[in-house]
């Protein structure tokens, strides 16, 4: 008998909606859903068009959960990635919108698909940086960047101090600052 998705965790629920258990999505939703959109709604900033990435989302987890590794990062930063990047390409869509003409021709420089490619390596960089820190100074990031969440509230969800959130914030900061090469 295998345990309930309820009771998994998030990297096993992960497995689970590789092989296509869809109550294991449902499980997924469940515990992110709510900070998903708050995530997205904070990149958004409209309802509808937050609620429209964190489906699409989910959509990507379902059919790319097989990719997920965990010696990269936790389910819920890979998740609130896809999210947090799902959301952005909204508010490009958007603004591509309105802001292009409807009848040039326009045929561009490239610049877009250069500056599209060095967002991307640089995302990796920093990713690649976050895995070098201490998991609990990890943790305390991802979830307030990627999570969107208050110091108090990582205070709260983590179950200490505020105090010691603060610390883990400034020393990951601070770290991650190092390891970028980026001046204070």
């Amino acid at each position: 008998m295998t345990a309930s998705p309820a009771n998994s965790s998030d990297e096993a629920l992960l497995a689970l909606v590789a092989r296509g258990d869809d109550d294991a999505l449902a499980a997924l939703y469940d515990r992110f859903g709510r900070i998903a959109y708050a995530v997205a709604l904070r990149v958004v900033r409209d309802q509808e068009l937050a609620q429209d990435a964190v489906q699409d989302a989910f959509l990507t987890a379902w059919r790319t959960a097989a990719g997920f590794d965990p010696a990269r990062g936790t389910a819920a930063t890979w998740l609130l990635t896809l999210v947090h990047r799902r959301s952005v390409d909204i508010v490009r869509r958007e603004q591509r919108r309105r802001t292009e003409p409807l009848a040039e021709g326009d045929a561009g420089t490239g610049g877009a698909a250069d500056e599209d490619a060095v967002i991307r390596d640089r995302r990796r960089t920093v990713q690649e940086a976050l895995t070098r820190l201490p998991p609990e100074q990890r943790q305390a990031l991802e979830l307030a960047y990627y999570g969107g969440l208050t110091q108090s509230e990582l205070a709260e969800q983590l179950g200490i101090p505020l105090g010691t959130v603060k610390s883990r914030m400034f020393t990951a900061l601070s770290r991650l600052r190092d390891l970028l090469g980026e001046p204070p």
